[in-house]
């Protein structure tokens, strides 16, 4: 017979996230921390693993462990270039990837824990061409077969927008190329959570505010949500009928649902991070450090209920494993990097009695995917420097998922497009720029000449690569560049459009960089192209940080008019830049910006490195 506490759960979990649970929590008030923020109980200095008891007074306990990871970005395929290592070890790639889960997982059951794979948000978005040639298809049919089973949303899941998000849930061929790969497409089998996302008409979240799992008859609750901030930095348009709030309130809200329903081992999946800094005494934090750790997610944690033992994060694409303080407890706060080259290894007990967690223990995993040369070190070919991949530690059946869309994406990856006279890497100096952002902003300004630009501007945030001269996956000589190269490096399919700015509105633009201005809350250094000098002072005043903005060695006219091309994300606004949003007269060139830098890479002469000296910092 079947105890009816048991089922009770099993009713639970099948009502706690459909209407029935959205109906009670859309007429709740937005929950409030119960208490002022206290003191972490644990050390923060950067322990491996960092583990955290919570000092129940429990007898009776289960096991389990949690693996996650982040801001996977549809990196089927190993990252190449100075992506390629984590502080040294080769890693990466899915079929190295679901080997570690699959080895972790075995590790556990030994131990007698059931494991919950979980991840927090940019699964997919700014993928390589192996995986958006089929708007992230691949990467989706990927994360069923290497088992996820919950994962928050991020900003990148609303780069194609909210209607794509939901098919990439559901299934369904998309609506203009259909099912390219010919044998359908079934959707996630896992659960996105999107509590703070918001249809305007509805009220209510997009997708699945909660979900509720069962580790041996014990209930574990989780919130997932993104960054209040997702606006700023994905096109607007593909969000415009929703909205998103703010991650305390909204993770505080849900998981004080949960509680009334005697759920208190919560855990928030949330795509917002922060990071470790290096310091004299750890000058290459490890992967499972809290070095001189900040950002964004200190003080998200501190508003946090104390059931939230647990935060998986994301967004930063930094690595770390803390113990920070919430409203009245302490939480246990990880993120795994990104692109799939670490996974957090986290166990824990919970106490039957009270349903808490009675301690935490998590690490971080590097996914080797390299040939040890028995000295320390990992062998590398002898001609291209790469390192080498292990065969023996391969999933077969990730692989062949991989096989299949590598397979059909080959003729267009591995065209050659251009030619580079060496490495083009996307690592900005201290004056914030770098020699890929030159390199794309020119050729911009060159696609663009004939509808009169005069200057070209880039994100950094949309650079997702380097150029390797030595690299050749697709066996092209050394210097070549491939489509499927050049779109790693822009992936995003962004159209490219030229406006007529004033010089006073450039001038505020170059302003808006800086945190302070213009509601900008990010510092984020605008690629310029060839011509555009300037400096910039970090401890001057926020509106007057630049000075001595000319175009072609002559001062820019705030009066006179000109005509600046971007891509149509920071035309719209993005990543703060409204005053770029202020421009008129504005024209779409044919084709995206993948096209701008494919036709400047095959101009005819091979393309040197910018020389990331435009922009000067003077303090």
């Amino acid at each position: 017979m079947n105890h009816p506490r048991r089922r009770g759960w099993a009713v639970l979990r099948n009502l706690a996230v459909p209407a029935l649970a959205l109906a009670v929590v859309a007429t709740l008030p937005l929950a409030r921390s119960e208490d002022a923020p206290a003191p972490a109980t644990a050390s923060q200095a950067g322990l491996a693993p960092i583990s955290h008891n919570y000092g129940l007074p429990y007898g009776k306990t289960v096991k389990g462990q949690f693996l996650s990871y982040n801001d996977f970005h549809g990196a089927i395929d190993p990252p190449s270039g100075s992506g390629a290592v984590v502080n040294g070890t080769p890693a990466g790639g899915v079929e190295y990837l679901a080997t570690y889960l699959k080895k972790l997982r075995a590790e556990a059951a030994k131990d007698g824990r059931q494991t919950l794979t979980v991840g927090a948000g940019d699964l997919v978005g700014g993928s390589p061409l192996v995986s958006a040639a089929f708007h992230d298809e691949p990467t989706i049919e990927l994360m069923n077969e290497i088992g996820l089973q919950v994962s928050s949303v991020g900003n990148h899941e609303f780069d194609e927008g909210v209607a794509e998000l939901l098919r990439l849930q559901r299934g369904g061929c998309h609506p203009t190329d259909g099912c390219q790969d010919g044998d359908g497409f079934r959707g996630a089998k896992f659960t996105y959570l999107a509590a703070n996302t918001i249809n305007k008409k509805t009220g209510l979240p997009i997708l699945p505010p909660i979900d509720i799992r069962f580790v041996q008859g014990q209930p574990v609750g989780f919130v997932g949500l993104t960054l209040e901030g997702t606006p700023g930095i994905v096109n607007p348009a593909g969000i415009k009928n929703v909205t998103f709030t703010n991650e305390i309130k909204t993770a505080n809200k849900w998981g004080s649902l949960l509680k009334l329903f005697g759920i208190k081992a919560q855990v928030l999946l949330v795509h917002q991070g922060g990071t470790q800094n290096a310091s004299e005494q750890t000058p290459v934090p490890g992967v499972s450090d809290c070095n001189n750790f900040n950002g964004p997610l200190v003080d998200i944690v501190k508003g946090l209920n104390p059931e939230f033992s647990l935060v998986v994060s994301g967004h930063t694409h930094k690595f770390y494993s803390c113990t920070l303080p919430n409203a009245k407890s302490t939480s246990v706060v990880t993120s795994a990097g990104t692109n799939g080259q670490v996974v957090t290894d986290i166990d824990y007990t919970i106490d039957r009695r009270t349903g808490r967690f009675a301690e935490i223990t998590a690490k971080n995993v590097v996914v080797e995917n390299g040939v040890s040369d028995g000295a320390g070190g990992w062998k590398k070919d002898p001609v291209t420097g790469a390192f080498l991949k292990n065969p023996d530690t391969v999933d077969p059946k990730a692989k062949k998922v991989a096989d299949k869309y590598r397979t059909a994406v080959a003729p267009i990856a591995n065209k050659v497009v251009g030619e580079i006279t060496g490495d083009i890497v996307r690592l900005a100096g201290a004056n914030g720029e770098s020699p890929m952002g030159d390199v794309i902003a020119d050729g911009q300004l060159a696609w663009t000449k004939n509808d009169g630009a005069q200057l070209a501007l880039m994100n950094p945030g949309g650079i997702r690569a380097d150029f390797d001269a030595e690299a050749s996956a697709g066996g092209e000589p050394d210097g070549k560049i491939t489509y499927g190269e050049a779109f790693t490096v822009q992936p995003f399919n962004n159209l490219v459009v030229t406006q007529t700015l004033t010089g006073a509105q450039i001038k505020d633009v170059l302003e808006q960089q800086f945190v302070g201005f213009g509601g900008q809350t990010t510092q984020r250094i605008l690629q310029v192209s060839a011509g555009v000098t300037y400096s910039w002072n970090s401890t001057a005043a926020a509106g007057a940080k630049v000075t001595d903005l000319k175009l072609n060695g002559t001062a820019i006219d705030p009066a006179a008019s000109y005509r600046v091309t971007t891509n149509d994300f920071l035309a719209n606004g993005g990543d703060g830049f409204t005053n770029l949003a202020k421009g008129t007269n504005r024209t779409t060139a044919q084709g995206f910006d993948i096209d701008a830098l494919i036709g400047y890479l095959s101009a005819g002469t091979p393309v040197a490195p910018g020389p990331a000296n435009r922009i000067t910092k003077v303090g």
